[in-house]
C-alpha cells in the first residue's frame, strides 16, 4: 500500500499518570534557547503501597507552560501539588554523580517532555481541571480516568491526614491562581 501524503508521520508514545510536582525551574543552556522545566514523581504500582518514579521533563506546549508556571509558587512553598499528566519522547540520561555516597558512580535519568497537564491539586484541593476537546481524532479515550481519591504523601515528606472537601465545579472555572 502506497501513501501519496506528503504528510510526516511518526509513532507517538505517551506515559499517562500522576504525580508530584518538584523543581519547577528555567533552564538556561550554553546552546540554544532556555526553556521551562520540573521533575515529576509519578506514583506507580498498588495504592496502598506506590512506589515512585522520578521524571525529569522540559514542559512543552503554551498551555502546560502556564499551568506549570502557575504551580511554581506553591512548589517553592512546600505545598504538595499533584498532578495528572501525560508525557511524550522518553528517553534515557546516564549521568556520573559528582557528590554524596554515590560519588563516581553511574545513575539513570528518566526524561520525557511534559504535554499536557490534565488536572492539579493543592494540598488535596482541586484548582483545575482541563476541558475536554471534542474532536473524532482525540486519545483521550485510552488515557487512565481521573479519581477522587488522593494519593499518599510524596516520597521525601511526611505525610498528614486531612479532610479534603470535594471541590465545587464552578470553583474550576474560576481557578486563576492558588
Amino acid at each position: 500500500m502506497t501513501n501519496t501524503s506528503h504528510e510526516k508521520s511518526h509513532f507517538d508514545l505517551h506515559i499517562t499518570g500522576l504525580g508530584y510536582l518538584n523543581r519547577v525551574r528555567e533552564v538556561k543552556p550554553r546552546k540554544g534557547e532556555p526553556f521551562l522545566a520540573c521533575d515529576i514523581a509519578a506514583l506507580n504500582g498498588p495504592c496502598d503501597a506506590p512506589e515512585y518514579r522520578r521524571f525529569d521533563v522540559r514542559v512543552s506546549g503554551r498551555e502546560a507552560q502556564h499551568l506549570v508556571r502557575r504551580c511554581q509558587q506553591a512548589v517553592e512553598a512546600g505545598k504538595k501539588v499533584l498532578i495528572g499528566f501525560r508525557l511524550g519522547d522518553l528517553w534515557t540520561d546516564i549521568f556520573t554523580y559528582s557528590k554524596g555516597k554515590h560519588a563516581g558512580e553511574q545513575g539513570v535519568s528518566l526524561k520525557a517532555r511534559l504535554l499536557f497537564v490534565r488536572w492539579i491539586k493543592v494540598d488535596g484541593q482541586l484548582v483545575y481541571k482541563a476541558e475536554p476537546k471534542p474532536a473524532a481524532d482525540d486519545q483521550s479515550a485510552t488515557d487512565l480516568p481521573v479519581r477522587d481519591e488522593t494519593p499518599p504523601a510524596a516520597p521525601a515528606e511526611t505525610g498528614e491526614a486531612g479532610d479534603e472537601a470535594p471541590a465545587e465545579e464552578d470553583a474550576l472555572a474560576g481557578a486563576e491562581s492558588f
